[in-house]
């Protein structure tokens, strides 16, 4: 199993929080960026997050402050913890492992839905 396997998804109310997770598989020993991504209907992907290999992050001007991204290198994972979310974070959140040649490998989507 080399997918990426997302987890904790939900629907949650305006001003909620939820945790994500993303188990990569160990198979990927080096990887140049674990990250997230969001799409809804009729969109593109869009860059929510990611976390590099140095353990720098980058966040989307749309999620700065409410989001935080962080690995933990034990378990090949990364989380996203979404902070006061809006009606317009409402997406599928995938999760995305690149690896040293480049290559990403990319996991089967988790819903989140907002109400307002």
């Amino acid at each position: 199993q080399v997918q990426p396997v997302e987890s904790g998804g939900g629907l949650v109310q305006a001003g909620g929080s939820l945790r994500l997770s993303c188990a990569a598989s160990k198979i990927i020993v080096t990887f140049n960026s674990m990250g997230w991504y969001r799409q809804t209907p009729g969109n593109q992907r869009e860059t929510v997050a990611a976390i590099f290999r140095g353990g720098s992050t980058n966040y989307a001007d749309s999620v700065k402050g409410r989001f935080t991204i962080s690995r933990d290198n034990a378990k090949n994972t990364v989380y996203l913890q979404m902070n006061s979310l809006k009606p317009e974070d409402t997406a599928v959140y995938y999760c995305a492992v690149e690896t040293a040649t480049g290559y990403k490998y990319w996991g089967q989507g988790t819903q989140v839905t907002v109400s307002s």
